[in-house]
Order: C-alpha cells, then sequence, then structure tokens
C-alpha cells in the first residue's frame, strides 16, 4: 500500500444501508481520502451516485485492484466483528461502526485480535462513536473538564423517537441484536464515558411492548459512576418525541430539529443543560442557595460536522499524527454497559458491573 504520509489514503465502505452513504458522503469532503470501493451483498441503487468500484464481498475487494489502505464498517452488528477480523489480517485500517460487537465476550475477542494486528502490522483503528466529534459533545466535555460546574453529582438523558414498521424490514434489527440498547443507547453510553468515566451499577425497567419482536422497545435506566455520581435515562424507540441527541443537534439531517435538550449535567456549582448549552448557576449571589435567583450563560460552540471530523481524525491515526480518541477498548467498554443493562432488563434486577478500561 505505500506510505500514506503524505499521499491521498484510500478507503472503502463496507456495508451500505442506512449509515453507508453518510460515510460516503463524509469521504467526499476529506482532500486526503479517494473513495475507491463499497461493498454489499445485494447492489445498492444508492451507490451509483459514487465514482467507486462496488464488490458484494470483503473477500472479492481484497482480491481486487481496488484493495484499499483503509475502510469503515457499516455492515449488521452481528457482523462487526468477523468483517474487522478479515480487514485487520489483510493489513487495512478501519473504523468499525458501533456497536464494537454484539456482546462483550467476541469485543474482547475482536479487541485482541486488533492489537495483535496493531502489534504485528501497524494497523490502526478507531470505533465509530461519532458523536465524540459533535461541537456540542466537544463543547460539554470542556465545560465538565474545566471544573465550571463544580463537582458532577448526577445527570439525566433522554432518548426517544418512533421508528417506522419499514426499519424492521431487516430481519436482523427484530432480533435480540436490533434493539435501540445496542443500536440507539450505545452511543449515549460512550458519550457518559467521556463526560462522567466507568459506570459500575445499572439497573433498567423495560418498556411496554408495542411491536412484539425479540429486540427491546426501551427501558428506564439508572447508572451509578465509578466517581460517584448517579444517572437517569430514559430510552425509548416507540413514542413520539422530540427529545434525542439527533433532534436536539441537528447532526443527522435526516430527522426535523427540535432544538430541545436531552442532557441536564448536575453540578455543585451549577447545572449545564445540552444542546441548547445553558449553564444555570448562582454566580454572583452573596449566598449560593435556592433562594437565590439563578444565572444563565449560553455556552459557545464551534461549528462542524460529527462525520467529517471523524474522518480527519481517522486520517491524523492512520498517519501517526494522532491517538485514537475512540480505541477498541472504549468501543469494548460501551457494549459491557450496553450488556450490563440488557442483563438488568432480563433479571429485572440491578446489575454490578466489574472494572473495564475506557
Amino acid at each position: 500500500m505505500g506510505s500514506l504520509t503524505d499521499s491521498k489514503i484510500t478507503i472503502a465502505v463496507i456495508g451500505f444501508g442506512i449509515i453507508g452513504p453518510r460515510h460516503a458522503d463524509a469521504i467526499l469532503q476529506n482532500d486526503n481520502l479517494a473513495l475507491v470501493a463499497i461493498v454489499d451483498p445485494i447492489p445498492q441503487p444508492a451507490a451509483s451516485k459514487y465514482s467507486a468500484a462496488f464488490y458484494q464481498s470483503i473477500d472479492d475487494l481484497l482480491a481486487s485492484p481496488h484493495k484499499p489502505d483503509a475502510a469503515i464498517v457499516c455492515t449488521p452488528n452481528h457482523t462487526h466483528a468477523a468483517a474487522a477480523k478479515e480487514l485487520a489480517d489483510a493489513g487495512v485500517h478501519m473504523i468499525i461502526e458501533k456497536p464494537f460487537s454484539t456482546s462483550a465476550q467476541s469485543g474482547r475477542e475482536l479487541a485482541a485480535h486488533l492489537e495483535g494486528a496493531r502489534v504485528r502490522a501497524g494497523v490502526r483503528t478507531l470505533v465509530g462513536h461519532h458523536r465524540r466529534f459533535n461541537p456540542y459533545a466537544v463543547a460539554t466535555a470542556e465545560a465538565i473538564g474545566s471544573g465550571s460546574l463544580g463537582r458532577i453529582v448526577g445527570v439525566n438523558g433522554l432518548w426517544g423517537v418512533l421508528k417506522p414498521m419499514s426499519y424492521y424490514d431487516a430481519e436482523w434489527r427484530r432480533t435480540k441484536a436490533g434493539g435501540p440498547v445496542l443500536i440507539n443507547l450505545v452511543h449515549d453510553v460512550d458519550l457518559l464515558h467521556s463526560f462522567l468515566g466507568p459506570i459500575v451499577r445499572v439497573h433498567a425497567e423495560k418498556t411496554p411492548s408495542r411491536r412484539g419482536f425479540e429486540s427491546e422497545e426501551g427501558a428506564a435506566i439508572i447508572f451509578r459512576f465509578k466517581t460517584g455520581a448517579v444517572g437517569t435515562f430514559f430510552l425509548c424507540d416507540n413514542v413520539a418525541t422530540p427529545f434525542g441527541w439527533e433532534f436536539g443537534t441537528g447532526e443527522d439531517p435526516r430527522f426535523p430539529l427540535s432544538r430541545q435538550d436531552c442532557y441536564r449535567i448536575f453540578g455543585t456549582d451549577a447545572t449545564l443543560s445540552v444542546p441548547d448549552m445553558t449553564r444555570w448557576s448562582y454566580d454572583g449571589c452573596a449566598v449560593k442557595s435556592w433562594e437565590g435567583e439563578m444565572t444563565s450563560q449560553r455556552l459557545e460552540v464551534d461549528a462542524g460536522v460529527a462525520f467529517e471530523r471523524q474522518l480527519a481524525h481517522f486520517v491524523g491515526v492512520i498517519r501517526d499524527r494522532e491517538e485514537p480518541r475512540c480505541t477498541p477498548e472504549a468501543g469494548l467498554a460501551a457494549l459491557i454497559v450496553c450488556e450490563a443493562v440488557k442483563k438488568s432488563l432480563e433479571t429485572e434486577a440491578p446489575v454490578d458491573i466489574e472494572p473495564y478500561s475506557l
């Protein structure tokens, strides 16, 4: 593949369902990348708009003249591990879409496999928790890290949507791997990790099922963090609501912008609501208490598109100019917490989580 220091990095998109085209569009915005191939077992009409070769399997791609320097794995959740191992063994750098895998055990095996490929062949891997690169997430992490909220005591989160029945035309989404815990909550867990650190206990109660599929439809969840902070989170994909990361931030152009907040982070000095980025405090009060008048301040947020920022970072990682911000270990950590949530849903009891790395 030659030196990637200055030349364009060739890249392929593996899987071209819902998220694949978004990655392809972001690739076209990056002057350091060249989209050379799209891989999907079924010919996809949407792929015709890109000047890229089309292959029906990773085997076909790797045996072709278009074998890439890098790839983005966007296949169904249960195929992530097999696809990533095949690419790693071929020396291909990659972004693996979340969830990292579908179980903690398979995730551990994949992380070990990728570490071996990194040591042997310098293969670099980024887990596709793109929200970390969203300007609202960056500003939130900076506010927490700066200490301007004081000690974080708690967090409240919301993510609710009304998915159409056509979403479940893909059979795998009706299985245990296809519910909102692994598909959607995994994003929020990763953000909570980046904001507040490891989670040590979860307790989840299942929302009522309307569709009758094997996949869960939602949950009310309590988190306890290693720091001692606690959090609540409501997750559901069969309710009519404007509350959720995509609606509040406008990150996904497919969904209407509501500008409603979806996180509230409670500190001893101030509370921050996200993504309206309003910081509420008793700053200026002689005595800080509930009898004082709170003041609000809107925090500034930089411009930028999360997928494009993630790709720019990936280029830096491949060229050894940056360390991955979301490593396989971080991807595994989010998976471990989501698995604990699913276990709590099944047992109707709290689940303590063994220590893990971020």
